[in-house]
């Protein structure tokens, strides 16, 4: 997995026991997905379906610098799903895991339609093909 975007914790992300807030996080989240999954299918109406059991092992504090990694594992007709990690990287702990996150390619209407994706595209490949 790679881990390509960074966060750095503010004071604004903080909980009352001033430690990484976890609604902060989990929008960050869902945000990197959606443009993770909007980059691979190629358009920008995409909506999260479902996201299963998060499992937070650690925090990090104001100051620390967070990385998150998410990589897709599944493409569905219409779905596209992924595993994510969250570590801290000054620390070096792992903040999080989620297993499977399922993001769903719509329409105008917000009707799903099938993307006809069936692997990761990876950068390499997308500046090869818009350089053509």
């Amino acid at each position: 997995m790679n881990f390509h975007t960074r966060k750095w914790v503010k004071p604004e992300d903080l909980n009352p026991n001033g430690t990484l807030f976890g609604g902060s996080l989990l929008k960050w989240i869902d945000e990197e997905a959606a443009i993770y999954v909007i980059v691979q299918l190629g358009n920008p109406r995409v909506v999260t379906k479902y996201i299963s059991e998060i499992n937070f092992v650690s925090s990090a504090k104001q100051g620390d610098i967070i990385e998150m990694g998410i990589t897709a594992t599944a493409f569905g007709t219409t779905s596209i799903t992924m595993r994510c990690e969250v570590r801290n990287k000054i620390t070096r702990k792992s903040i999080l895991t989620i297993d499977r996150m399922v993001f769903v390619n719509v329409d105008e209407d917000l009707n799903p339609v099938p993307h006809g994706k069936t692997q990761i595209k990876y950068i390499e490949e997308q500046f090869a093909l818009e350089n053509n």
